[in-house]
């Protein structure tokens, strides 16, 4: 574990690794049309905060694995998080025109090849985390690290909350359905995240549920600091106009609960998340810890 580094420098250190290894997303050598390649390529070159490959590779270095074991997964997570928010921005679903602070996929390609774009970066993703094979984690890891991929981004996971998503609305939905949405659109991913990076390191079910208890504490954190933001936020900061989601009645935790009751939340499910990883269960929670802080304080 690098200690040099404060966590500013780790986040950055390790985003700009991931995003050299993302610029190889297909291999040269395959005969792909040239335009799906700059569709998908043009929205995992658009930054972003990477948080999910940083939990991969911090919670595989929590356990003492190694970062270049847990790579290929970090990768997958990110086009799987990328095809999701090309989708997201398609007019048939929140019909956003820009995201990162760039026109959104369907704006520079078409709706059709942004589709497609999604499509490649999903089944892409697969194929990615399965090199982690070839970097020493064992078969079987492997195997659970695809089929939790499956289940956490799928009907179970990210798309089941992306649809309960669209099908709420202010009036008709409550704060218990709120919740239900932001655990599965958001959470399950970084649950994802941090099971994966620790079975790279050999995690055993134990550890395993210390880290799910996290990311579920810091995955609904995130979505509610999402959620305050949309109100409090600049397009500078945000990347894409500040009160869309007020806009788009979108239920959120500020329209339920209000402000200042909504960053108490914040506060709360950080320190969950803090204890989760802090009983000895997780062998080097540091940068763990450092995230979940990072992740509170965050304005963008």
């Amino acid at each position: 574990m690098n200690t040099d580094m404060n966590i500013h420098e780790y986040i950055a250190h390790y985003a700009k690794e991931v995003e050299d290894e993302l610029k190889r997303l297909f291999p040269q050598e395959w005969d792909i049309p040239g335009i799906l390649r700059e569709s998908a390529q043009y929205s995992l070159d658009a930054g972003g905060k990477r948080l999910r490959p940083i939990l991969v590779l911090a919670a595989a270095e929590a356990f003492g694995g190694r970062m270049e074991a847990a790579m290929p997964v970090a990768c997958a997570i990110e086009m799987i998080h990328t095809y999701s928010l090309i989708h997201d921005d398609l007019p048939a679903m929140d019909n956003d025109d820009y995201r990162r602070g760039k026109l959104t996929n369907h704006k520079v390609f078409g709706e059709a090849m942004a589709i497609l774009a999604g499509d490649a970066l999903l089944t892409q993703a697969f194929y990615t985390a399965s090199q982690a094979r070839s970097l020493g984690v064992p078969a079987e890891q492997v195997l659970a690290i695809l089929s939790e991929m499956a289940e956490y981004s799928g009907a179970r996971g990210m798309v089941g909350g992306q649809v309960a998503d669209m099908q709420a609305e202010q009036g008709a939905t409550d704060l218990n359905g709120l919740e239900y949405i932001h655990l599965h659109k958001t959470s399950d991913l970084i649950i994802f995240s941090l099971r994966a990076g620790g079975r790279v390191a050999g995690a055993d079910e134990k550890q395993l549920e210390a880290l799910t208890r996290y990311g579920r504490s810091i995955g609904l954190a995130f979505q509610i600091q999402d959620d305050i933001l949309d109100v409090t936020g600049t397009l500078e900061k945000l990347g894409k106009p500040a009160g869309s989601d007020e806009k788009q009645q979108k239920v959120t935790y500020p329209f339920f609960i209000g402000l200042d009751e909504s960053m108490q939340r914040v506060r709360e499910l950080t320190d969950e998340a803090v204890s989760a990883v802090s009983s000895g269960t997780v062998s080097n929670p540091q940068r763990l810890l450092e995230l979940a802080d990072y992740l509170m304080k965050r304005d963008r």
